[in-house]
């Protein structure tokens, strides 16, 4: 049985979920293009030349076009690939890709697949996110796949999450294998966080 956290936690993730589905289409293609601005800003602050992104799904701040513009810039973008033990697997994105569907019906590329350990040498990490608060507490959608990726990385890169200007929260609850992130890219803004690691 779920103990406090998680349940306060699942009841997050519903309402966050709900309140995505309420954009509009005309709102979403705004947020694409406001986090797209961000997110090229964001890795030319950081000098990335190695990157980590995710496909969105059609709820989530739009990255394909931020994917598609750092391609054609020669940053190296590695993108996730869902597995059944819930590890990722890393797949680099070249222009004009084709786009399959995971598992859990994620987009994913349809290139060549590397192992979970192709991460460990990106610059920046961009990842997913419900919610951030203002310590750097990422929730994500429950399955644990960037908890554990970011776990397990002995050197890890500067981690951002991408969400709704609206899911920038004061408090989350955190559990032990949370990972927290170094900050927030939204449709407006990046912010940069002092995450506290245990």
């Amino acid at each position: 049985m779920p103990g406090e956290e998680e349940q306060h936690k699942r009841a997050l993730r519903a309402e966050l979920r709900e309140r995505r589905q309420l954009l509009s289409e005309a709102q979403r293609d705004d947020a694409a293009d406001g986090v797209t601005a961000q997110l090229l800003e964001l890795v030319r602050t950081h000098g990335a030349r190695s990157i980590s992104c995710f496909l969105s799904t059609v709820t989530e701040p739009g990255t394909h076009r931020f994917v598609e513009d750092a391609v054609a810039q020669g940053i190296r973008v590695l993108l996730p690939i869902t597995r059944e033990d819930g590890l990722l697997d890393w797949a680099v994105a070249g222009e004009g890709d084709e786009i399959s569907e995971g598992l859990f019906g994620l987009p994913e590329p349809a290139g060549e697949v590397l192992g979970p350990i192709a991460v460990n040498d990106v610059d920046l990490m961009i990842i997913p996110a419900a919610a951030i608060d203002i310590a750097g507490t990422r929730l994500g959608w429950g399955r644990g796949y960037f908890d554990k990726t970011l776990g397990s990385m002995q050197k890890r890169p500067p981690v951002y999450a991408v969400i709704y200007d609206s899911e920038v929260v004061d408090s989350l609850p955190r559990e032990l294998h949370d990972q927290p992130v170094d900050g927030i890219v939204t449709p407006t803004r990046i912010i940069t966080l002092s995450p506290a690691r245990d």
